[in-house]
C-alpha cells in the first residue's frame, strides 16, 4: 500500500488533530481515515452545540 497522497502540511495537522503520529497516518488505509475523521467531525459538532 502507498503513502496518502497529501501535502505534509496537511498530514501534520491531521496527525495533531487525531492525536497519532504522522509515521502512522502516512501509511493508514484510507477508509480508516476516512472513519477517524467522520468522527472527529461529529465530536467537533457535537462539542458546538454545547
Amino acid at each position: 500500500m502507498k503513502p496518502l497522497q497529501i501535502s505534509p502540511e496537511t498530514a501534520q495537522a491531521l496527525a495533531k488533530k487525531l492525536n497519532v503520529p504522522i509515521e502512522h497516518l502516512m501509511h493508514m488505509p484510507q477508509h480508516i481515515l476516512m472513519q477517524k475523521l467522520a468522527e472527529l467531525a461529529k465530536q467537533d459538532k457535537n462539542n458546538s452545540n454545547d
